[in-house]
């Protein structure tokens, strides 16, 4: 019955929120969520009994396992990967599933939604009462839309009760990212965050093999960058021949904010303040941020002069077009994730470019856009935050849930996942380092470090951060480590770390994430796109756009909200 009362008001609450999606307040409601009055059966028995007595977990877990075996689901996302294993039964899951029978009686079964349309199928869960018990999104605003709606479980309360019996959970998440969406004025957990164990982001590629042909040295400036795009273009049919059609010198998707993020940093002013930084910092492609019109300037400029990939606007998130046409060799350079063209093993960029075109054919990483200050500055993951954890208020076992997520906390949990068994997805070097090699079958990981299963953790870790540093080269099956070590290096190098700034929720947030997101691409690839005479009034109106549609009701909360909590300061201690 819960669910479906809970089903049917979410739906409701839903419908109201997109019709509201345009208002001031982004259809957000100031209406306190029933799961923040919720109180669990078993806090309540306790502090019958014994008001400040020992934890909650007294009456429900012997050696930390339940006498009555619980259930729970658990998301996992569906990659789609073609060969690759079933994420929801796998080595990995068998080993989690095995584990947590045996340490706490929780039987985990996985609910496998779809990596790109992960919000969308969320939202579809969630109002049909049908979620996971664990859910996992990189989307904070979805987790608050619902949260507002009563359908997220407020976890501040929870997290206390059994931090006794979650010691590795802690310990790898600590403080901070547990508590990093705390409410300093209500004390509302909504989500964990997860721990990065790596920061880096983006870094540009582009292929040494062509490079050599053209007698030209690795760029190191944006002019140098240009110039070696115009290089690539002219010279089309020596480095393609019958194929020099193709040719595209520089490619880039329709998500341009983080494709082209090194490019929009180098124009951003070396000395922004923490608060402008925040202020317009809610989406981190950047649109609102001051100098960015700029960046987008120059990549209009190299779209007109056909120096761009003309059609990057037309294919959508998780789609192969363009990853196709880099494997079958016609690009010369991109920006993308630092590990990108190392991902996958024998599927592979790298891999497939040395089959398609010749053992000598490379895609190598490179620094070339520097700021006002001669930095090569780029920003990198926070050290905190990642993906949002939460429970749907129709999760009735909290604790089993809880437990969970320790258990893939723990360090031998963490490096199984990671790395498998030996001899079978890795080897042990004399070093020590681990050396991830090709796997098969139920022993393929669908995501680079299997990530979407080491949800508390993203990047490599194997349990012990001197193993972790030691083996990243390694870290990825078939591919040169000397290229990915200086792919590691180039995309920390001037990194800037984001602070966490937290003033509470904004409220204009919750309900326009999906259309400012959308709203946001757009901005980006039509003004990349237009003709150099119309850029400007193309990028006003799209920005415009943008801000009447919730980004302006957000800036002008999140200016006043600094203003509360900081006053007139423009940096954070």
């Amino acid at each position: 019955m819960k669910k479906k009362v809970l089903s049917m008001f979410l739906a409701s609450a839903m419908a109201l929120s997109i019709v509201a999606c345009g208002s001031s307040n982004g259809g957000a409601t100031t209406e306190t969520p029933a799961a923040t009055t919720e109180t669990p059966a078993a806090t309540t028995e306790t502090q019958a009994e014994a008001p400040a007595a020992e934890p909650e977990t007294a009456s429900e877990l012997t050696d930390g396992k339940f006498a009555d075996t619980r259930k729970i689901t658990v998301e996992i996302y569906d990659r789609g990967n073609d060969g690759g294993s079933d994420p929801e039964n796998n080595m990995y899951t068998e080993y989690i599933k095995k584990g947590m029978l045996e340490e706490h009686n929780v039987e985990v079964t996985f609910k496998k939604v779809p990596r790109w349309t992960e919000v969308d199928d969320i939202n579809n869960l969630l109002a049909a009462g049908e979620a996971p018990d664990i859910c996992v999104t990189y989307s904070y605003p979805t987790v608050l839309t619902y949260a507002q709606m009563g359908g997220v479980i407020d976890l501040q309360d929870l997290i206390e009760q059994y931090k006794a019996d979650t010691p590795n959970l802690w310990n790898w998440l600590g403080e901070q990212n547990m508590l990093w969406d705390k409410d300093p004025k209500t004390g509302e957990v909504w989500a964990l965050e997860g721990r990065r164990a790596e920061q880096q982001r983006i870094v540009t590629f582009v292929r040494q093999d062509w490079l050599d042909k053209l007698n030209m040295k690795a760029p190191t400036t944006t002019q140098e960058f240009e110039d070696m795009l115009v290089a690539f273009r002219d010279n089309a049919d020596t480095l393609l021949g019958s194929d020099a059609s193709k040719m595209v010198p520089f490619s880039t998707s329709y998500d341009i904010g983080w494709r082209a993020s090194n490019i929009i940093t180098s124009f951003m002013d070396p000395k922004i303040t923490d608060k402008e930084y925040y202020i317009n910092g809610f989406d981190d492609r950047a649109v609102t941020q001051a100098a960015t019109k700029d960046a987008v300037k120059l990549l209009n400029k190299w779209y007109n002069d056909n120096l761009m990939w003309k059609d990057f606007a037309l294919y959508g998130s998780g789609d192969t077009t363009e990853d196709d046409m880099i494997k079958a060799g016609y690009v010369g350079a991109f920006q993308h994730n630092w590990d990108y063209v190392f991902r996958n093993g024998e599927d592979s960029i790298n891999s497939n470019l040395q089959r398609n075109v010749g053992p000598d054919a490379k895609f190598v990483a490179v620094d070339c856009f520097q700021n006002a200050d001669g930095k090569y500055a780029k920003w990198l993951y926070s050290s905190a935050g990642d993906r949002k954890l939460f429970f749907p208020t129709t999760n009735t076992e909290p604790l089993a849930s809880l437990l969970y997520l320790d258990f893939i906390s723990k360090p031998e949990t963490i490096k199984y996942l990671q790395a498998g068994e030996e001899g079978v997805t890795h080897e042990v070097l004399e070093s020590g380092a681990i050396q991830i090699i090709a796997a098969e079958g139920d022993a393929i990981q669908n995501s680079g470090k299997n990530i979407d299963y080491t949800i508390t953790c993203n990047g490599t870790y194997f349990g012990d951060q001197k193993l972790a540093d030691l083996s990243i080269a390694y870290g990825y099956a078939g591919q040169d480590p000397e290229l990915v070590s200086a792919a590691d290096k180039i995309s920390k190098a001037d990194g800037l770390e984001p602070k966490n700034v937290n003033v509470g929720v904004i409220e204009a947030e919750a309900g326009v994430g999906d259309t400012l997101s959308a709203k946001r691409d757009q901005v980006y690839d039509q003004a990349v796109v237009a003709s150099t005479a119309d850029f400007d009034s193309v990028w006003e109106a799209g920005l415009a756009d943008y801000l009447s549609a919730g980004g302006q009701a957000i800036i002008d909360e999140r200016t006043a909200k600094w203003a509360e909590y900081f006053g007139d300061a423009d940096m954070l201690p």
